[in-house]
């Protein structure tokens, strides 16, 4: 272990805990992240991340003198395998579980945890549903479509294009984002919605598809699915010699967009909360520095960072009001005001989605890099 790494895991330890003498107990958190199936970069990330501010807690000697111990389940982003990982993570004695990537999947977990009384912050998953149950105990630390809907639809119309296409995939996240974006689309003066259907995930072709698309002769298109369909789309565009412009929503955040696009990427906008790299909180960047050294790399979205959120707040909850899954959810909604995250200001509302705005326009520049449009 280097020198910079054991002073970072004092220092955050120290930050999170301050000292606690409470009889030595292990409290175990669960997380629920897909480490194999498509998204298994993205769980990955969430693990390492996750297990990395875990050993800083227990190096600064727990939380109120307590370790934490991280009890990880693979969802392997399938409901039915996520339905699976949340019984036994809801057997497994954890006060929370972070938790997971996907909407649908999210989903999947949800009544489970839930009836269970077990904390659940999801960290990608989007769709509005999901706070719009009422459940007490469910949580994110990511925006939720409705926001990211308004902003595409700012950021479509600000661009100056009237004929749109928009293309979903018929998951819980897509097709709710598209529809979101229809609708507020429908309202902007000039703007004709010239395309709106799905594509199916995992193909390898779709020619077809982009043909029928473009004979609708759209200014732009709008794509809401995840980012290796939209690789594959940018691929075969490029071979159509079709050149429209294309904007991704958040689910097209991760750097393996570049790489499957085949060095097609170069232009294509999305839309997504602040990347690792542009994260501007003392705490983010001091955190990252230590993932950086310790992993040789960033990692590869903003998402897996969100895990890191709620993990952190997590630990608040706990010291704050012990290991007792009631008693988190009454802080996070009630105590929890403008924590200082990974990400930014942390509180959520009443419903259990995160407060504040933290979408942002990104563009692959010519280096495969994503660069934040700032004006």
């Amino acid at each position: 272990m280097t020198k910079f790494y054991r002073i970072f895991l004092l220092a955050l330890g120290c930050l999170l805990l301050g000292s606690g003498l409470a009889a030595a107990e292990t409290i175990k958190i669960g997380l629920l992240c897909p480490l194999t199936g498509a998204y298994a970069n993205e769980g990955q990330d969430m693990q390492r991340i996750v297990e990395l501010l875990a050993d800083g807690v227990n190096t600064a000697g727990g939380i109120n003198g307590n370790q934490v111990e991280i009890i990880t389940q693979d969802d392997a982003s399938e409901p039915r395998t996520s339905a699976l990982a949340a019984q036994r993570l809801a057997t497994s004695d954890v006060v929370a579980v972070i938790g997971t990537y996907g909407s649908a999947v999210t989903e999947a977990s949800q009544n489970i945890l839930a009836e269970a009384g077990i904390v659940q912050i999801a960290t990608g998953s989007t769709s509005i549903r999901l706070t719009e149950k009422g459940i007490p105990t469910f949580f994110r630390t990511c925006p939720r479509d409705d926001d990211q809907g308004a902003m595409a639809v700012k950021t479509l119309v600000t661009m100056g294009h009237k004929r749109i296409a928009i293309l979903h995939d018929n998951s819980a996240y897509a097709r709710g984002l598209a529809d979101e974006i229809k609708a507020g689309l429908e309202h902007a003066p000039g703007v004709e919605i010239v395309f709106f259907d799905a594509l199916r995930p995992n193909e390898r072709d779709y020619n077809a598809l982009l043909t029928t698309m473009k004979s609708k002769d759209p200014e732009i298109i709008m794509f809401t699915g995840y980012y290796p369909e939209a690789a594959t789309l940018l691929r075969q565009m490029a071979e159509m010699k079709w050149q429209a412009p294309m904007v991704g929503g958040d689910a097209t955040n991760n750097r393996d967009l570049v790489k499957l696009a085949g060095g097609h990427a170069t232009g294509y906008y999305f839309l997504s909360p602040a990347m690792p790299s542009d994260l501007n909180t003392e705490s983010g960047r001091a955190f990252l520095a230590a993932y950086q050294e310790k992993y040789g790399s960033l990692p590869s979205s903003i998402w897996p960072v969100l895990a890191g959120d709620a993990f952190n707040v997590i630990v608040e909850a706990i010291k704050a009001k012990g290991a007792d899954s009631a008693a988190i959810a009454d802080y996070l909604h009630n105590g929890l005001k403008g924590f200082s995250g990974l990400s930014g200001e942390i509180a959520f509302n009443e419903k259990g989605d995160r407060v504040g705005n933290l979408y942002y326009l990104y563009k692959v520049d010519e280096k495969g890099e994503f660069v934040m449009q700032r004006d």
